[in-house]
């Protein structure tokens, strides 16, 4: 088949087999280069881009398998055929593993390995066509609602009961975690979706503004108000107000509020006359709302009249099993949005991703895959994609201390362990992925430190 624009490298330690494939290849209309070691392979690979790359398995100095991890690493994304003399279904399997888009024992017929190369290329034709397919999609507006945790299950059953009903919602939880992304899920699967949605942030603005944003203002009422303006509760008549960062509200508008909700009428600063107003009212805060109370920042009637239907949204820490579904959505959409061919991400990356404290959760999460995919020069993103996009831990005085005091390896192995833990409230199964090792071997490392068997 003719396929000009279709490049091939060669590597093979016979100098016989390599001109006997690039000649076949060539008179097959593919534009075929050579080389006898993996060494000069990888010089080759440096400098110019191959359609695929076609390898033996056994060479000197470096197996094919060990070839296609190198190629992996500065290529992520490149098509590699292995093939072999000493074939069996075990290296088969082990070349499919080391991520080898195809597998051919030796000898076989040229056309073996022309079909071999199509495979190869239609796999990557589909891949790119998929790209293409996801950027002519509207992007759901809860896209960061994967629910394959029970945390998150929890929390998203309970928003869908929830948004049937007219009773006040209140959604806790971590900076970033998607509250504001379940006050939309809870609007839109209400029988208000097709009014307003409006959104206050409450920590946003100055104590004396927020009175007159969530009530209106009368004009004349103090000398920059030339004309009446609506508050929002007006303007979310009939739909939803979204009130974040409740436990920040100025606690002299907190009377006014606590009426509104109770009697459904507001009163603009400075008019006379109220009006009626049909609001669902959704609260967020990142702070516990009975911490507010206790400091008296916070009303006790208000709180009880917020604290009706609580939802809990989980830190990203605590729903590791969402984050491969949250990283591939937001790959499908970002890379969508900037245009780039970027299809997934490299198993190491993922593994890396997962070991991640996200302090900034899902908003967190978000930055860096942007981050990336703008980025990256590869269409899967690699691990070199991600290192630069997180800040460096902070906490790190406990490392200086383990040097000053020049504990052996172990100690501070045992330190690190009982930090991880404490850090994920003493869940073992969740420290085992934060560290990357399972239970068992976490449960004998506490075991040689005196520590108890996970639950």
């Amino acid at each position: 088949m003719k396929r000009p624009q279709s490049s091939v490298l060669v590597v093979d330690d016979d100098q016989g087999v390599v001109d006997w494939l690039v000649e076949e290849l060539s008179e097959r209309h593919w534009s075929a280069v050579g080389v006898t070691s993996p060494h000069l392979a990888l010089e080759e690979i440096a400098h110019r881009s191959f359609d695929v790359v076609v390898s033996d398995v056994e060479m000197p100095g470096m197996r094919g398998l060990e070839l296609v991890q190198a190629i992996h690493a500065r290529r992520a994304a490149q098509l590699v055929v292995l093939m072999t003399a000493f074939g069996s279904i075990e290296l088969a399997m082990q070349c499919v593993r080391a991520g080898a888009a195809d597998f051919l024992a030796k000898p076989f017929p040229i056309d073996a390995l022309l079909h071999a190369l199509e495979r190869a290329l239609r796999e990557r034709t589909m891949r790119k066509e998929i790209v293409r397919l996801r950027s002519s999609l509207t992007a759901s507006p809860n896209h960061e609602l994967v629910a394959q945790s029970t945390g998150m299950r929890r929390a998203l059953d309970l928003a869908q009961r929830a948004a049937a009903s007219r009773a006040t919602v209140l959604l806790t939880g971590e900076s970033g975690v998607g509250k504001s992304v379940l006050a939309r899920f809870v609007h839109h699967h209400s029988g208000r979706r097709d009014r307003a949605l409006v959104q206050l942030n409450c920590a946003a603005l100055p104590a004396g503004l927020v009175e007159a944003e969530l009530f209106g203002v009368k004009r004349g009422a103090y000398t920059d108000a030339r004309e009446d303006r609506a508050g929002l509760f007006v303007q979310a008549d009939g739909g939803t107000l979204f009130l974040d960062e409740i436990a920040d509200m100025p606690t002299e508008a907190q009377p006014k509020l606590l009426l509104a909700l109770e009697t459904g009428s507001v009163r603009p600063i400075g008019a006379s006359d109220e009006r009626k107003v049909d609001v669902r009212l959704i609260a967020a805060t990142n702070r516990p709302l009975e911490e507010a109370l206790r400091e008296k920042r916070i009303r006790a009637d208000l709180y009880h009249r917020l604290n009706v239907i609580r939802i809990e949204i989980p830190a990203l820490r605590e729903r590791l099993e969402d984050l491969p579904r949250l990283v591939d959505d937001a790959l499908q959409r970002l890379a969508a949005r900037a245009e780039r061919p970027v299809i997934g991400v490299s198993t190491e990356a993922m593994r890396w991703l997962m070991r991640q404290p996200w302090p900034g959760n899902v908003r967190e999460l978000m930055n860096v895959i942007e981050r990336a995919v703008t980025l990256t020069d590869h269409d899967v993103l690699v691990l070199d994609d991600f290192v630069d996009g997180l800040e460096a831990p902070q906490d790190d005085a406990w490392f200086a201390d383990a040097a000053t005091q020049s504990l052996p390896l172990d100690e501070v192995e045992r330190r690190y362990i009982r930090k991880v833990l404490d850090q994920c409230g003493g869940n073992k199964a969740r420290a085992a992925r934060v560290l990357g090792v399972d239970r068992t071997t976490l449960w004998r490392k506490l075991q040689s430190d005196g520590g108890p068997e996970p639950e």
